[in-house]
């Protein structure tokens, strides 16, 4: 089958052989395939856990139609449209867990539509609803609200019952976007009053949760915008691995700082994620409550230039991958 792999000049598209199914797994014909940051992580040759390396197919989100199953797995047959987050979705055939994959609404969803929906639904479900707790009248931070997930998770906390829901971009035109998507309000992380903008619209309270995919360089800035006995849950390091870090300040607001990945779950602790995800949001997805836009789309075998665009951030949403 072809795939893009991580080759030794970069990411290519060669003939690889068709994984097959394990006992707990659905093999996947894969229609389209979404992108995201993590896929860049590993094509410039870092190890995303304990994925990556030389001959690794990259994507870790997919849709396409079940062509088998393995002898545990119920719930699906040859022919089904299915989403499903896995290993290796940029190719013609991937395995996904069984508690990864979701039959594709009867909606009209394109399989291109439902690629962008996998890693978002878990991922933000996971951080807005589960480690960030949200109550019905709380106020949110999305940081870095314009890429996917982060669009998914401003509508998701909006969905929830979020009474003010505030999206972070540096971008101006991206940044004007973010109300089409659930945001009240609409700040620049690299502008140094955002904290104030922030306390200004929670009447100098602050927010009670942050879902922060930035850290670095707005780490400080969080715990000041942050409500006492407000949570910060996170989600990414776009903005930098390391930063300085106030901790009477942190003490002092009593916050609640929460790491996230999927890179140090077990196969058990992923399945839980998407079953309690499936059941809040599904009838959302079904409603088409809960959707992203799709930015561009790439053949598979352009899929070095499909990362290309992603890395020069100068997208809103979803890149795809066609099979």
């Amino acid at each position: 089958m072809k795939a893009a792999v991580i080759g030794a000049n970069g990411v290519e598209v060669r003939d690889v052989a068709q994984p097959q199914p394990g006992p707990d797994q659905v093999l996947v014909r894969v229609c389209a395939a979404g992108l995201n940051r993590a896929d860049l992580i590993m094509a410039s040759g870092r190890m995303h856990g304990g994925t990556g390396g030389a001959g690794t197919v990259l994507g870790l989100e997919c849709a396409g139609e079940v062509v088998s199953t393995g002898a545990n797995v119920t719930g699906f047959k040859a022919g089904d449209r299915v989403l499903c987050s896995c290993p290796g979705g940029y190719a013609e055939y991937a395995v996904a867990d069984f508690g990864r994959v979701h039959k594709i609404p009867a909606n009209n969803m394109t399989y291109q539509q439902a690629a962008t929906l996998p890693v978002a639904l878990q991922t933000m479900h996971n951080a807005v609803v589960t480690a960030g707790r949200l109550k019905a009248g709380e106020s949110v931070l999305i940081q870095g609200a314009s890429s996917g997930v982060g669009l998914m998770a401003l509508q998701i906390a909006k969905y929830k019952g979020a009474k003010l829901v505030i999206g972070s971009s540096t971008n101006p035109e991206r940044r004007a976007k973010l109300k089409d998507f659930g945001a009240d309000l609409a700040i620049d992380s690299k502008d140094p009053g955002w904290p104030d903008q922030v306390l200004s619209a929670t009447d100098g309270k602050g927010v009670d949760l942050i879902v922060d995919q930035i850290s670095g360089y707005v780490a400080n800035q969080n715990l000041k915008a942050t409500a006492i006995l407000g949570r910060i849950v996170n989600v990414g390091r776009l903005g930098g691995f390391h930063g300085d870090f106030d901790f009477d300040l942190h003490a002092a607001r009593r916050i609640d700082y929460i790491g996230v990945t999927f890179r140090t779950r077990s196969v058990e602790d992923v399945r839980e994620i998407n079953r309690l995800m499936r059941a809040d949001l599904w009838p959302a997805i079904e409603a088409g409550k809960l959707a992203l836009p799709i930015d561009r789309t790439f053949p598979l075998d352009q899929a070095a230039a499909a990362l290309a665009h992603m890395k020069a951030n100068a997208h809103l949403g979803k890149i795809v991958l066609e099979m």
